[in-house]
């Protein structure tokens, strides 16, 4: 039977619980800021001397700073997609569509997640603050009236997508705070987001199976079908190696021999977005996919091998000169 919005409310005056508000910031997400790691991958590759243990206390209050801001966007979201949610085939059993939860205590574990998350980014140092402020705007573009881009379509993606490279740069900004990492490889790790979500907004459309019911569930839906979402696949993931072959000219081409395994963990990627009930839908449970978390753990591990490998011989193959610039760009 289905419940009435006044009869959960009473159910919760006599029942108020603290567990949906834990379970709408989501913690299991919190794997998601590991895409800090190749911001500080690439800072140890510019500076070599920061590989030291100090380094290490600096780098955890970043990753927690971004756990805590990232949290605060889950929260938000939940919070205003209560009643989208509810067409969901299995979101609407989450607390806020299942009215769970109160709106105003919810928004207010939104500003408290949120400002904690600046303090301890604040913590860490001003441009990485800067860098945080960035994620939870971005929470509030994706989400809030009148802005809430992810009803717009494309700009769902690239909006949500968008976050990708932020951690990027707060994994770089938790080293080295007074320059810029790469341009191109910003827009690579933006596009490489991008290729995840667009494959993500795929698998629900396929899942959901009716166009009606998707496009209540969310606005842009209206506009997308399959082989839409499809060709933008393929733009993104071009545009990402675009970006990627840039950035492996003119820092490090040793990195060309990863590009084999990177063209397949993009292929095995859409492999499982394709599948009935596709795990893509839900990137927190990607783990139970075994293989493929053994082979992404490879290319990471061989791409950091590569950061701090010289193998001249590819540049007289290539006929490119060997990268001699000790710094990248200055923040004046």
């Amino acid at each position: 039977m289905v419940r009435s919005m006044s009869q959960e409310t009473l159910a919760y005056k006599e029942n108020p619980r603290v567990r949906p508000y834990v379970q709408i910031a989501r913690i299991d997400h919190w794997f998601k800021n590991t895409f800090m790691l190749l911001g500080v991958v690439l800072a140890l590759f510019v500076e070599p001397s920061r590989f030291a243990w100090s380094s290490l206390p600096v780098l955890l209050l970043a990753f927690l700073a971004t756990c805590i801001t990232a949290s605060s966007n889950y929260v938000i979201n939940e919070t205003l997609d209560a009643a989208f949610d509810r067409k969901h085939p299995t979101k609407k059993r989450r607390p806020a569509a299942n009215w769970e939860i109160r709106r105003r205590w919810a928004l207010a574990e939104w500003l408290v997640l949120g400002v904690l998350g600046l303090a301890l980014g604040w913590a860490v140092n001003p441009a990485f603050m800067g860098a945080i402020a960035a994620l939870w705007v971005m929470g509030v573009v994706y989400n809030v009236r009148p802005l809430r881009s992810k009803e717009v379509p494309y700009l769902d993606v690239l909006s949500e997508s968008v976050n990708n490279p932020i951690r990027l740069v707060l994994g770089w900004f938790a080293l080295i705070p007074d320059r810029f990492p790469p341009v191109s490889l910003i827009l690579a790790y933006w596009m490489v987001g991008a290729f995840f979500m667009a494959m993500k907004r795929f698998a629900e459309y396929r899942e959901i199976a009716d166009p009606a019911r998707a496009a209540s569930y969310r606005q842009s839906f209206a506009h997308y079908d399959e082989p839409r979402l499809l060709i933008s696949l393929f733009f993104y993931a071009i545009a990402s190696a675009l970006f990627s072959g840039v950035f492996i000219v003119r820092y490090q081409l040793e990195l060309i021999l990863l590009v084999p395994l990177l063209a397949g963990f993009f292929a095995w990627y859409m492999k499982l977005g394709l599948q009935p009930g596709s795990p893509v839908q839900n990137p927190e449970k990607l783990y139970r996919e075994r293989g493929f978390v053994l082979y992404l753990l490879a290319t990471v591990c061989f791409g950091a091998l590569l950061m701090f490998t010289e193998i001249p011989a590819l540049y007289d193959l290539f006929n490119v000169e060997i990268a001699r610039t000790p710094k990248l760009w200055t923040i004046e």
